[in-house]
């Protein structure tokens, strides 16, 4: 399947592996990108700019295809170096760079001096044709479903991705809620070039996690979910689990007082104990509603190859029958 994201960044199939902390390592981006899709590295999960030039190196000894980089900018009080992170990336050879968080400005220019393609994730319209009047080549469409943050607007993919396809002139992938065939068919519908996947590649077999944490997505409904920290304009979808609760109760009980340092013990520094040490209960950790649609574990080969099957499926058979006057089944 060609679409403007096959054929922006090289690769086979329009699907791409989203930054996610703790989860996008070598092992993880290298599987995705020998299934032919793009597989991501996260920068902050790594320590320093040396720890992320060697991830990508060890990545380019697991593939020989195109990988990527997500680089997340936050508003913190010890601000990460984001030049020497930069720096790393383009001496890594990496062409693709996926942005989140803060506006990217400040790094366009030296990664498109370097030839590097940039993808930026927006929660919102406004926020996506920002990002194309600043120069980014691509946006991450995240609708309200996603894992993460899915900003404050709560506008579902069904509305913003028709809405991102109306006022767009770059191309951009739908995020939140895909799974499957049927997602990325629906995003191509909706104006999409691909998909961005987060939670569906944690569950699969070469995600650098624990165990529990798999079982735990595969075992979660749709209605597993909660949003944490949205009285700080800060919401995240999370799973949830006793810390989580424990959190909300403390943001119903504070109200209007709620400082972060109320629930820091719930959100600071918990990814480690959950992902690799498999502690469910440590904290509070991004994950999509799109659980309820993901029920196996199986090898990012598999789960491409099975979503790019369905997607053949339903344009040539489902749709095209509907076309040619047949009841689909």
């Amino acid at each position: 399947m060609k679409t403007a994201i096959t054929e922006m960044f090289g690769i086979e199939h329009p699907i791409i592996q989203g930054g996610m902390h703790y989860v996008g390592f070598a092992e993880m981006a290298a599987a995705v990108s020998n299934a032919g899709g793009l597989g991501v590295i996260t920068a902050l999960t790594q320590k320093t700019p040396a720890d992320l030039a060697n991830e990508i190196a060890r990545c380019r000894d697991m593939t020989d295809k195109p990988i990527g980089v997500n680089v997340t900018f936050l508003p913190t009080v010890n601000t990460p170096d984001y030049p020497g992170y930069i720096k790393a990336i383009i001496e890594g050879g990496v062409k693709v760079v996926e942005t989140a968080g803060n506006n990217p400005a400040q790094v366009l220019p030296v990664l498109k001096d370097a030839g590097v393609k940039v993808i930026h994730k927006c929660t919102a319209v406004r926020h996506a044709l920002k990002a194309q009047s600043i120069g980014c080549d691509a946006v991450s469409v995240d609708g309200f479903e996603c894992g993460g943050h899915p900003g404050e607007d709560d506008i579902p993919n069904m509305i913003l991705l028709p809405r991102a396809a109306d006022e767009l002139e770059i191309p951009f992938v739908s995020s939140g809620g895909q799974a499957d065939g049927r997602s990325l068919v629906a995003s191509l519908a909706m104006g999409a070039s691909g998909m961005n996947m987060g939670t569906r590649f944690i569950a699969t077999k070469e995600a650098p996690v624990h165990q529990n944490v798999k079982d735990a997505i595969v075992a979660a409904s749709e209605l597993d979910t909660r949003l944490v920290m949205r009285p700080l304009r800060n919401t995240e979808r999370v799973l949830t689990n006793a810390a989580v609760e424990r959190l909300l109760e403390k943001e119903r009980a504070l109200g209007a007082d709620l400082k972060f340092e109320d629930i820091i013990e719930e959100v600071a520094g918990v990814y480690p104990r959950i992902m690799k040490e498999g502690e469910m209960d440590a904290g509070a950790w991004s994950c999509g509603m799109v659980a309820g649609l993901i029920h196996d574990v199986p090898t990012c080969k598999e789960l491409i190859d099975r979503i790019m099957k369905e997607a053949d499926d339903i344009i040539s058979n489902r749709l095209a029958g509907m076309l040619s006057g047949k009841v689909p089944a």
